[in-house]
Formats: C-alpha cells, sequence, structure tokens
C-alpha cells in the first residue's frame, strides 16, 4: 500500500509511470482541493480531475489540464455573448456575501461565469455539472468523486484532501486574490506577500484519508505552497505525515525549478527557492528523491536520478528511485 500526495502537474506526472512500479489496486491518491474554483455556479476541482482524466486515459497531456480533444462551443459562446454586451471579460469574483453563501464547499473561490477567465471544454463541464448536482443532492465531494472515479474506471483510490472548504489566497500589493485568477489569469504577474488557506483552521481530513496517511506516502514533485501547502495546513495532515514513512521528490535542481511559479510563491512565504528550502518546508519526509545534478546536501537520505519527466518511462524512473527511497526508510 502507497499513498500519493497530488496537486498540479508534478505528481500527476509521476503518476504516469507509477503504475509500473506500485500496484494501482494498493495505491491511494490524496489530491489538493485548495486550488478549486465555483465558476458560474459550478465546482471545478483542477487537481482531481487532473487525476481523475489521467486515470481514465483522458487527459490532454500536452497541457496536462482538461480532456483530450475536447470541444470549447460552450466556452465560445460565452465570450461571444460578453463581447456582443459589452462585459468585462476579466474574472469577476463575487461579493463578500455570495461567497459564504450556498453550497458550503465553494465559500471564498466564487466566480461568476460570465465569460469564463478558464478554458472549460465541453465534456469537462460534463463533469463538473454532474459532481456539482450531486453536491447539491446532499452527496460529499469524497462521494462524487468516487463515483466520478468509477464512471472513469479508475484503478487507483482517489481522494479530495477533504470535504471542507480550503482556499488558496494569493495576497499580492492589490490585495488577496484566488490562486486560479493570479495563475491562470495573470500568469503569476502580481508580486507575492503571502499565501493564506482561507478555511483551513477548521478544516479536517475526511477519514478516508486518515487511512490513506496510515501507508507509506510520497509527496510528488508538485507546488510545495500551493499544491501541498493547503493539506500540510489542515494540523491533523501534518500530524499523520510526521507518524508515517514519508518520501519527497524534489520539484527543484538546486535553485532552478522545473515549472509553475513555485519559485514565486516560495519566496512569497519567506522560503527559499530550492531544494533545500523543499526540505524545510517537508519537515515530515524521512528522505528525498533528488535530481543527480543537484548537489544540495541533506539531513536526511537521498536517491538521485535523473528527474525530469518528459514521458512514463521518465516517469517510471522517478517512481523506482521514490520506492528505493522508501526502502531505506519504511
Amino acid at each position: 500500500m502507497v499513498t500519493f500526495l497530488a496537486g498540479g502537474t508534478g505528481t500527476p506526472k509521476l503518476l504516469d509511470g507509477a503504475d509500473r512500479v506500485f500496484d494501482p489496486a494498493a495505491a491511494t491518491v490524496v489530491a489538493n482541493t485548495g486550488d478549486d474554483v465555483e465558476l458560474g455556479g459550478l465546482l471545478v476541482c483542477p487537481d482531481v480531475d487532473t487525476v481523475l482524466f489521467h486515470g481514465g486515459g483522458v487527459l490532454d497531456t500536452e497541457t496536462w489540464w482538461g480532456i483530450d480533444g475536447d470541444t470549447t462551443a460552450t466556452y465560445e459562446e460565452l465570450h461571444r455573448l460578453a463581447d456582443a454586451a459589452s462585459l468585462d471579460s476579466g474574472p469577476r469574483y463575487l461579493d463578500d456575501d455570495a461567497q459564504t453563501a450556498g453550497r458550503e464547499i465553494a465559500r471564498w473561490r466564487r466566480f461568476s461565469g460570465v465569460a469564463e477567465f478558464m478554458q472549460i471544454g465541453d465534456r469537462d463541464r460534463a463533469v463538473h455539472l454532474t459532481r456539482t448536482s450531486l453536491l447539491d443532492e446532499g452527496c460529499s465531494l469524497t462521494d462524487v468523486t468516487r463515483t466520478l472515479a468509477d464512471a472513469f474506471d479508475l484503478e487507483i483510490d482517489l481522494l479530495p484532501m477533504s470535504d471542507d472548504p480550503v482556499a488558496t489566497m494569493i495576497h499580492t500589493p492589490g490585495g488577496p486574490i484566488h490562486f486560479q485568477e493570479y495563475w491562470v489569469h495573470r500568469r503569476a504577474d502580481p508580486e507575492v506577500r503571502d499565501v493564506e488557506f482561507r478555511g483551513a483552521a477548521t478544516a479536517e481530513p475526511t477519514p478516508a484519508v486518515r487511512d490513506a496517511l496510515d501507508d507509506p506516502v510520497i509527496v510528488g514533485p508538485s507546488n510545495p505552497i500551493t499544491s501541498l501547502g493547503p493539506m500540510l495546513a489542515m494540523d491533523a495532515v501534518a500530524d499523520a505525515l510526521a507518524s508515517t514513512p514519508v518520501v519527497a521528490v524534489s520539484p527543484f535542481v538546486g535553485s532552478e525549478v522545473f515549472s509553475g511559479p513555485a519559485a514565486e510563491l516560495m519566496a512569497g512565504v519567506g522560503r527559499e527557492p530550492s531544494t533545500s528550502g523543499v526540505a524545510d518546508a517537508y519537515p515530515f519526509a524521512d528522505a528525498f528523491v533528488l535530481d543527480e545534478a543537484d548537489e544540495t546536501q541533506l539531513d536526511r537520505p537521498v536517491v538521485r536520478t535523473d528527474t525530469r519527466m518528459d514521458d512514463s518511462d521518465d516517469a517510471e524512473r522517478v517512481a523506482r528511485a521514490a520506492k528505493r527511497a522508501l526502502a531505506e526508510v519504511a
């Protein structure tokens, strides 16, 4: 049994080859929900859905987002209507009262659907519509995720990190904005002054997540701040990780990050944007997988390999390194 903590694209890329190393039927993926948004009334769970679509064999692996070959007729029509009516096409964050009204799982992350600032494909939208409708029927996010996993014939057990709302908010000179506005719309342009995981103080991991964290854990090369940070902000998750064998794959080679805004976000919260900074952020990690070109010296066991993952063979190589690291500490 093994559990992966997943967010962004780093860990899903690792999963692309991990099924050759770890039995999928004995593997669990706990996915970040801190960057979920409610867009036009539909709950979008990007990190859950990347794993869902990958496991179902339909993920667009050029972008690592959405369904391969999906059409965008609804998205395009939304933008045509907005243009025709001279409506602002930027992110339209709903007002404070609306952020805490209605379904609790969407708190602090509600955007209008007018001229969607995130491109949602038509088949992708059907997933969000099904998810939101089941939530409104009284199902938990965990129950809904398992229902969708069955529909996509997933072999692994896919779990959201919590059934409670946790919203990743990026504090900028202009005020706090949701992570998706920061990353998707503004392309990580604003200066990061802090990162807030709104709701984490009262959120709890589900019993299924707690059980999964009893098994050895692999933290993939995801963004330590916005992909793993929302999970770690829940005290029960941090405590569980301190009590089980954990191997982490660094998303850095020294001070160079593979992709995404990890460096800017780490600097913004006062952490060194480097492998050393990742190690400081993960005091619970018992061992690390580092790139063979990474000269960082850590106070914990290290297994080195080429950690760049451009295809499933690369991912298998990194997964085997993670398995060797687990063997040293499990």
